[in-house]
């Protein structure tokens, strides 16, 4: 990996998930061999100027498996001003499923990038195919020894020295933080395990509701915006896509109307417990049809308007808890990647470059100030 070096003001930290290899589970559910690129080969146009299919391109339909797919991913991340993939992790009292890759890269301290998790506690089910009711593996909570079994397998992520950190504590996100029975109880015990295990705390972050967080013993949150209610002015238009449904369209809203009220309502008397999240765009068609939601129209411009909003709302806190969240380095059945794909190219990942060249150039001025 070349030495590529920055001085950004901002710390920008991309979601990344691992269902790009096959594992029992998944053959099991959806057919021999299944990935996420199943979902993403088999999409198609719902309407006219619909964006279907996404398609690879630098990185190709890739196996996660390979030592150097994961290289190349970091790479490009580290070029363009990612600091961190935040790996989706997977625990069902004990059971760990998509283990392989973030597995492989701990064990063979391979690529040289900085990563922390986010707990994706949640129960799999059929819901984006058409069968809400078909469960596929449950999350459940059994109690302290489960969490005692999680966080001890969590330990060797915890201790290597690339695990992103605030304060020097491990940052572990929640992304379904009020599913857990006493989160303050949780959290408190595992803070006690790794202050027992040299680590001096964890920085425990939720995925929501900022006053929640606080209020149930996280120390900050990670505000997701995705599916907020139309503004009064889009109104005319969601009833007008509200009757496309009707006729078969997925639920559609413009991605600049989607956006424009994100950062409208976040706590300012808080802000440094608060890190905002921006997303490239959305469309989960490939998943689920019909029943899928769209964010239609997205662009590079109109992420970096997003992105410069984000970044610009986290001015005038400490480098250390300036965290601004992407969702997602690679979720591509839901058409939410930074990595390049054949329409966009690298304008996605350029639009996170120039913006945290913009930023560190205007906070280079107010210190010169």
């Amino acid at each position: 990996m070349p030495d590529v070096k920055h001085d950004f003001d901002a710390r920008v930290i991309a979601f990344y998930l691992p269902q790009y290899h096959p594992i029992p589970e998944n053959d099991a559910w959806w057919g021999k061999g299944f990935t996420e690129w199943t979902n993403v080969g088999k999409a198609r146009r719902r309407y006219p100027g619909h964006y279907q299919p996404h398609v690879p391109a630098d990185l190709g339909y890739y196996d996660l498996r390979v030592p150097e797919t994961r290289a190349a991913q970091a790479e490009l991340a580290k070029t363009y001003g990612i600091e961190a993939f935040c790996y989706y992790h997977y625990w069902f009292a004990g059971r760990r499923l998509l283990e392989r890759p973030f597995q492989e890269v701990l064990a063979s301290k391979e690529p040289d990038f900085p990563f922390l998790l986010c707990w994706a506690n949640q129960t799999w089910t059929g819901i984006w195919h058409g069968a809400s009711d078909r469960i596929l593996i449950e999350q459940t909570y059994p109690g302290a020894d489960d969490h005692r079994r999680h966080f001890e397998s969590l330990l060797p992520a915890f201790t290597d020295p690339r695990y992103l950190r605030v304060d020097g504590k491990p940052i572990f996100v929640v992304y379904r933080p009020a599913e857990l029975p006493d989160p303050a109880e949780t959290l408190d015990f595992w803070r006690a395990m790794a202050r027992d295990a040299g680590l001096g705390g964890l920085h425990c972050v939720a995925v929501g509701s900022t006053a929640w967080a606080l209020e149930h013993g996280f120390d900050a949150a990670i505000v997701d915006r995705l599916g907020i209610p139309p503004r009064r002015e889009q109104r005319l238009e969601f009833k007008f896509f509200q009757q496309l449904q009707r006729l078969g369209f997925p639920s559609i809203l413009r991605y600049r109307h989607t956006i424009r009220g994100y950062f409208d309502d976040l706590p300012r008397h808080a802000n440094e417990r608060v890190y905002p999240n921006v997303i490239p765009n959305w469309d989960n068609t490939p998943r689920s049809g019909a029943r899928g939601f769209v964010m239609h129209g997205s662009t590079p411009e109109l992420f970096r308007k997003q992105l410069a909003r984000a970044l610009a709302w986290t001015r005038g806190v400490r480098r250390e808890d300036r965290l601004v969240f992407v969702k997602s380095w690679n979720e591509w059945a839901e058409g939410n990647h930074l990595e390049p794909d054949l329409k966009f190219g690298l304008r996605y990942l350029e639009a996170v470059r120039d913006c945290l060249n913009e930023e560190a150039s205007m906070a280079t001025g107010r210190r010169g100030n």
